[in-house]
């Protein structure tokens, strides 16, 4: 009986996107007479042809075995980034400038940070920044430059981005791959420039990435795991990376099960 009222309620989502290319969470709560939670909950099961980005639910138009599409990965390992979000926010200091990368977790790091705590934010990402500008308290800087739909984030087109001019007290740094020999990785070669400068900037650089990412490579290169300061994941990695952690003292926080 519940999953038939959850399949209900998606195909009445699906039906109401063919009308718009968007709905925000908070209308298709209205549409559909649930809470919002309600909602986040039946878009975290698998195969709904829809996903959340950033506060908008949007059609899953994208499927693509060799490169990273946003949409693709939001719905992946939802109960992780949950957890590992709530670790980071409780990070987040009053008046903090922060740096928010790309990716699908950003958004429940910002979902996490308390409505009433002030704080700047800088980011690149369309996703990233949909849910800022829904935090009150919150400044947003959004860097622009050219607009990449694979992976909604804004090159930097010269030398010049908002990181040349602020230092933030901590960015959070996304990745998709975490080994010993390689390193930290991503799929995307422009992220590159953003990711890079915040790790020049920020006071603390923060690795935020959920298990699966372990032992795996990914194309694109973003440095040695000795850059960062901290590493937020579900799991403590085991053997030669947990190694490698101690050795670099990069410092380990688990969010709890």
């Amino acid at each position: 009986m519940m999953e038939n009222r959850r399949n209900e309620r998606i195909s009445k989502l699906i039906h109401a996107l063919k009308r718009k290319d968007k709905i925000h969470l908070k209308e298709a709560a209205r549409l559909l007479g649930v809470s919002e939670m309600t909602i986040r909950r039946d878009m975290s099961e698998e195969n709904t042809g829809l996903v959340l980005l950033g506060g908008y639910i949007v059609s899953n138009l994208r499927h693509h075995h060799h490169h990273y599409f946003l949409s693709d990965q939001q719905s992946q390992n939802v109960a992780r980034k949950r957890r590992l979000a709530g670790v980071a926010a409780e990070l987040i200091e009053p008046d903090d400038i922060l740096f928010f990368d790309c990716g699908t977790t950003m958004p429940w790091i910002i979902d996490a940070i308390p409505e009433e705590l002030p704080f700047t934010a800088i980011c690149y990402a369309m996703n990233t920044f949909a849910a800022l500008k829904e935090k009150p308290a919150c400044r947003v800087l959004l860097s622009g430059g050219e607009f990449s739909a694979d992976n909604a984030i804004f090159m930097p087109l010269g030398p010049l981005s908002l990181l040349e001019t602020l230092c933030p007290d901590k960015a959070f740094i996304s990745a998709a791959g975490i080994n010993v020999n390689q390193g930290v990785t991503c799929y995307n070669l422009n992220e590159l420039p953003m990711k890079h400068r915040a790790l020049q900037r920020a006071e603390t650089s923060i690795l935020v990435a959920d298990s699966t990412k372990y032992n795996k490579v990914l194309p694109v290169r973003i440095g040695e795991l000795s850059q960062f300061d901290m590493l937020i994941s579900d799991l403590a990695p085991q053997g030669d990376l947990n190694r490698q952690l101690a050795e670099h003292q990069v410092r380990l926080a688990v969010a709890d099960n």
